[in-house]
């Protein structure tokens, strides 16, 4: 079974990301793809919910497998193909909400800000850019995807201090839209997917172009941008 799943409620789709951690690895983006493929092909009116298993949404990069591959082109395209997902995902032809059951850190962390909308878990789980405590810069694709989804004194801190946010703290920084207890996170994201579903639509994703010209230009940027240590 893929640790990828998509299931329907009415008009909303949802994306249960279930592999431990749920970092990423190029299985699992590819299974990603498809299942956006499906949720386009469905017209109008559809939504698009995310969502983790048991107490991770995503840890992002999964470092240890990409160290291990002895295929330079392999390897050279992981993070690429990391990257088009949050591309992908920001100017989705739907509304979409990240249903944040859990830890999302780094480009996990990332991939909830490419939704239109984010709920998170109020009593366990924190949202965490780790990069300073790592010594590891960010692509300029990720760093601009921040600023573009929250304010930019929150993108600052974010960054430089590498804070683990609860839910209440996350809300007060505008990271989350939302901040539920664990029986509600699911529910609260299908209610919102829901009443925007009618909202699907083509013109959808050339709205969103629009607002983060900047943002998928450096998305799409090459390796070569990333910053020197």
């Amino acid at each position: 079974m893929s640790d990828v799943r998509l299931e329907r409620e009415g008009n909303v789709f949802v994306l249960r990301f279930a592999a431990g951690e749920n970092r990423f690895r190029p299985e699992s983006l590819a299974a990603w793809h498809a299942a956006l493929d499906e949720v386009e092909s469905a017209g109008s009116p559809a939504a698009l919910v995310t969502t983790g298993d048991g107490k991770f949404y995503s840890n992002g990069l999964d470092l240890e497998w990409l160290l291990s591959r002895q295929d330079a082109a392999e390897r050279d395209a992981y993070i690429p193909s990391v990257l088009g997902l949050m591309a992908r995902v920001l100017t989705f032809p739907t509304i979409t909400v990240a249903a944040i059951n859990g830890h999302a850190f780094g480009a996990g962390a990332q991939l909830s800000l490419a939704h239109d909308f984010r709920v998170m878990r109020r009593d366990r789980g924190y949202w965490c850019m780790p990069e300073i405590d790592m010594k590891a810069p960010l692509h300029p694709g990720m760093t601009a995807l921040i600023q573009a989804r929250v304010p930019i004194q929150t993108a600052h801190e974010l960054i430089v201090t590498g804070t683990r946010y609860g839910a209440e703290a996350a809300l007060e920084r505008r990271i989350v839209d939302h901040a539920v207890d664990e029986a509600e996170v699911l529910p609260r994201a299908i209610a919102i997917a829901a009443e925007l579903a009618g909202k699907a639509d083509p013109a959808m994703r050339a709205l969103k172009r629009g607002m983060y010209p900047r943002a998928l230009e450096a998305l799409a940027g090459s390796m070569d941008a990333i910053p020197r240590v």
